[in-house]
């Protein structure tokens, strides 16, 4: 609670989060290492639900399953059989943090209820100022981090050739795999 109560009050006076609030992880995929820098103190909700999933092993051998080229990859949810794994309870949506999609930013994947972001995540191929908050539907998709280091593995994964599986568009014709996400130790 005090953790909310610190974001509450940095975002309403637009201070910047230190970087001490922010975890690093690497995630190792079958096209090489993206490190990624999460925002605990900007969106802990989506941060604390990101953890949980990589800390428990949960997207090791899950799948970037929607690629697209100049927008951005989509993962952390299905199999390579392209089977959807069980997940945890829904997040509340914390896309008025004030981070936007920008090229490289890591956002909580959803379907159309704002509030049904699980183990899904997209990382932005280009800025994609249409999904920050507000949108349409009065919310937008919760940025809760970023690329530190690897945004050249998300431009491989983002070139690769995609077409229809099981229904479903975008989907890579190669297989690209999460192998692990773990926790980097803090300096």
């Amino acid at each position: 609670m005090r953790k909310l109560l610190l974001a509450f009050v940095l975002l309403c006076f637009g201070i910047a989060q230190a970087s001490a609030e922010n975890v690093r992880v690497l995630m190792k995929t079958s096209k090489g290492d993206i490190v990624l820098e999460l925002n605990q103190g900007a969106a802990p909700l989506s941060v604390e639900n990101f953890l949980a999933y990589a800390d428990s092993g949960y997207y090791e051998g899950t799948i970037f399953h929607r690629v697209i080229s100049g927008f951005m990859i989509q993962g952390g949810g299905m199999d390579a059989d392209m089977v959807k794994k069980s997940t945890r309870d829904p997040v509340d949506n914390e896309a008025k943090n004030g981070l936007k999609n920008v090229r490289g930013s890591v956002s909580m994947a959803r379907t159309n209820d704002p509030h049904s972001g699980t183990s899904q995540f997209f990382i932005n191929h280009k800025n994609n100022r249409s999904l920050d908050h507000p949108i349409g539907s009065g919310w937008g998709y919760a940025v809760f981090g970023k690329v530190v280091k690897g945004m050249d593995v998300v431009d491989v994964i983002a070139a690769t050739p995609t077409g229809r599986v099981n229904g479903r568009g975008d989907v890579p014709k190669e297989t690209i795999t999460i192998l692990s996400v773990k926790r980097l130790e803090s300096k």
